[in-house]
Formats: C-alpha cells, structure tokens, sequence
C-alpha cells in the first residue's frame, strides 16, 4: 500500500468519527490555522523569498492578508453558513418543515499551485475546514521551499490525521489521484486540469478547477491612459506577471499604441526604477524552464519596452511586445510571465470579436469612462469575471465567486463561496403523521373531483372559509 493510500485512508477514518461534524470543533481549527499564519509569517515569507524573489512585503500583501481575512470571515460565519436555509413552500407542503441543510462531502483533495503558493493552497483548505470535510493538502512541488515548510510547520497546528500534507512530484500526485475522493480542488494549467478531471471521473467525484488562460485588456481611447497604464502595470507585472487573472495582452486602436506603450514605461520606472533586476520588489521567474519558455514566447515579436534577461538568476525585465497579431507565437499560450504584448483592432467591436473567437478567459478587463460600453462588453462576451477600470482587485472580494468558465475552469470558491462548493446542500422535507386526508387525492384510484381536491388545498393553505369550487371531472 502506497503512502498516499495511506495517507487518504487515515484521512477517512478520522472523518468517519464525526469530530469534524460539530462546528466547535472547526471553528477551533481555523483559528489554529491562523495562529499557524501569524506565528509562521517569517518563515512563509523566507520560502516565498526563496521560491519566487518575492519580498517581505510582496509576501504579506499577496498571500497572508488575504488568507487571513478569510479566515477571520468563516470563523464570524460559520453558524450562518452551516445552519439549515428555509425554503419556499407550496401548497402540500406548507404545513411541514422544508430546507436546505448544508453537510460535508468528506475528504477533499487539495492540489496548489506555484505561484502563490500559500494563497491558493490555503484558502481552498478554508472551506473545507469550515464545510466539516478532511482534506488531503498537496502543495506543489514547483515551489519547493514554500511545500517543505507547509509539510513540517502546519501539521503542528492543525489536527494532522485530518489535514495532512503530502509533498512530492508527479508520481505522487498521481497516486494521489488513483485514489477515491469526495471533491478534488485543483489550481493550475488546462492541461493538467483535463488529467485531474479525467482521473476524477473513475469515481464520479466532483472537481473544481481554477485554471487560467488568456485574459484580454481592452483600453478604450477616449479613457484616462495614463491611470489605466499605471493599473494595467501593476496587475500585469506584480509577482513577476506569474499571475493567473494578469491581463495577458492589451487590445486597443492603432492611434493610442504609442502614448499605451509610453506611459506603461513610465509606470515601469517608478515602480521599480531604472533597474527592476536590482529593485526588491521585483521578483524572479520560477525556475529556468519557465525562464526558457517564456524568452522562446517572444520569438517574432517587436521588443517596445524592455527585454533584458538573466539565465542565471531566472531574471526577465518587465516588457512590452508591440505589433503583435493573433498568429504571434506569444499569442499561443498563457503567457504567465512578464511580458505584455499589444496587438491593435480597429475598436469595440473588433475587439469583442477577437475576445470570442478563443476560449473563454479568466477575466476580462476593460477601461472606459464610457458605462454603454462597459455593459456591452458585460452582455457580449463570456468569462469567469470582467472588471472595469482596475486589475486583479475583483480577487479581494470574498461575497464575489472567484472562478472559470469553459476552459479557463468550473465551480468557484472565496467567502460563503469555498463554504458551499466544498459542501453537499442537502434537500431535507419533514412531515408528520397527521392529517391523512389531505393525501387522498394522492393515493389510487384517481377518482377524487376537482371540488374536494380544491376543498383541502384551501384548507391547507390555512383559510378560515373553505373556497366554493365547483366543476366537473375528474383528476387523471
């Protein structure tokens, strides 16, 4: 019996005691999952250091605060996420007790993601605490430092049986994937997503998939330029652009190309100086097969701002490709990476057309002062969001659900969000013993006249003064 199996064995043992059922008891483990966060911050943040080049700062903004914050949200409501939801009755109905009881699916697996690798792995494992599940933990082996200190610090805080980390490379998340699961939340690319989906389907066990894609930015010329550009920049190029809802390319018209690509300079330069190799808020690609990949992505393309590169030390400047079209090679693929290629259209409507004719995106971005547009670009596209006139924020708002669509992936999680996807809302209808009569017109034969029928809906429906129907036939 291999580790994994194991692993998921003990997982649901320990679930099938029912320890997980009280919401004392998760309300317990969420809090030692934020004391785990807030005692551990040094260390988390030396392994993102390690992993990505991200800095202290970087750390904090885009991994632990928001992790945090959700958190803090599950632990406030969870009594209202958890307790039965009253439904609306209809008339055989309306003398019982009908809800929603929300339960746990059971164990869940857990698959993170590299790039933020705290961020995206703990916060799935929020709902499934908060929903009353187990959940195997597999950080991914791409971020190394970050998984090896996920392995050897969170098992000191959280119930280890219940919530264990398995660390590891293909071959173990494979193995992991043989094995039966009740939901498996993966964080990554398309193609991987297919093989989890895939292995899923020989249990019939329920998936969400937060992938990616290429996610357009359309900047409309009649807008603020210079605010737009300084937004479009942040969100493109934070983290390195290894960002999954980062605006992969910018559509805009022929006219504004060069006052677009000037002004996302600017912006360049001040927010990481003249040198971003040496700035420490600047961080590094992953590891040097990305590097390669994504210096063979701007093959064919016109370098407009930037370019430098370092093998050594994973380093690529932050660049802008200009003239690009849809055959481009950068155009191929999610791009994941900081290079932001500008490909031109005539306007709106070009701009849609180019949006729909590839797959569906994580989110697509548009900035305009014009509202008509904005809502027409709402009404005739399809993503997993749109946000207008910002980037990346949307990501913050945990009562919005955060997810895909098509190929850029399915369900969604985030607040109540993680609450209910990782939980089964189970349909509960209690009835008593009582009035059998009003179940007559249920039994055979099915002779009962519409004027009795009517007779003991009224009465149900808890009229004092029983309702005159008079007709003719019967019931079939």
């Amino acid at each position: 019996m291999s580790r994994e199996q194991l692993v998921v064995q003990l997982a649901r043992r320990s679930f099938q005691t029912g320890k997980t059922k009280p919401l004392e008891y998760r309300i317990h483990q969420l809090k030692s999952l934020l004391r785990f966060i807030s005692e551990r911050r040094k260390d988390i943040a030396d392994a993102v250091k390690r992993d990505l080049g991200k800095s202290e700062n970087g750390t904090e903004l885009f991994e632990t605060l928001g992790l945090e914050g959700e958190i803090k949200l599950a632990i406030e409501k969870l009594a209202e996420w958890a307790a039965p939801r009253p439904v609306e009755q209809n008339l055989l109905t309306i003398l019982d007790e009908v809800y929603v009881q929300p339960e746990p699916l059971g164990v869940v697996l857990i698959i993170g993601a590299w790039n933020y690798p705290w961020a995206v792995t703990l916060q799935p494992l929020v709902g499934a605490i908060a929903a009353g599940n187990a959940a195997v933990i597999k950080p991914s082996e791409v971020s190394a430092h970050s998984a090896k200190v996920m392995e050897e610090l969170l098992p000191q805080y959280l119930d280890k049986d219940l919530y264990p980390v398995v660390t590891g490379g293909v071959s173990e998340t494979q193995e992991l994937l043989k094995q039966r699961f009740d939901h498996i939340f993966y964080t990554g690319n398309c193609t991987v997503g297919k093989l989890v989906m895939e292995a899923a389907a020989r249990h019939l066990t329920p998936v969400t998939l937060e992938l990616g894609g290429k996610s357009p930015c359309y900047i409309d010329k009649n807008c603020d330029i210079n605010v737009a550009c300084r937004r479009i920049t942040w969100g493109k190029f934070v983290n390195c652009g290894q960002t999954c809802i980062a605006p992969d390319f910018i559509l805009c018209e022929p006219c504004i190309q060069s006052q677009v690509v000037e002004e996302i300079q600017k912006c360049i330069k001040e927010f990481y100086t003249d040198n971003p190799e040496t700035f420490e808020d600047y961080g590094r690609i992953i590891n040097q097969r990305h590097f390669k990949r994504l210096m063979a992505l701007m093959e064919g393309s016109t370098v407009a701002v930037g370019g430098d590169s370092d093998e050594s030390h994973c380093y690529i400047a932050p660049t802008v490709l200009k003239d690009v079209t849809g055959e481009s090679k950068v155009m191929k693929e999610e791009i994941f990476g900081p290079l932001l290629p500008i490909i031109t259209v005539s306007g709106i409507d070009e701009a849609i057309q180019f949006i729909n004719e590839r797959e569906k995106p994580l989110v697509i971005y548009i900035f305009s002062n014009d509202n008509k547009l904005i809502k027409r670009v709402i009404a005739e596209t399809s993503s997993g969001a749109l946000l207008a006139n910002d980037c990346l924020v949307h990501f913050t708002v945990s009562a919005l659900p955060f997810g895909g669509v098509g190929n850029s992936g399915m369900g969604c999680y985030h607040g109540r969000h993680s609450f209910d996807q990782l939980s089964h809302l189970r349909s509960c209808l209690i009835k008593q013993l009582k009035m059998e009569g009003v179940n007559s017109m249920r039994y055979p034969p099915s002779h009962c006249q519409k004027a009795e029928l009517g007779t003991i809906l009224t009465a149900q429906a808890g009229q004092c003064e029983q309702a005159a129907v008079t007709t003719e036939g019967c019931i079939n």
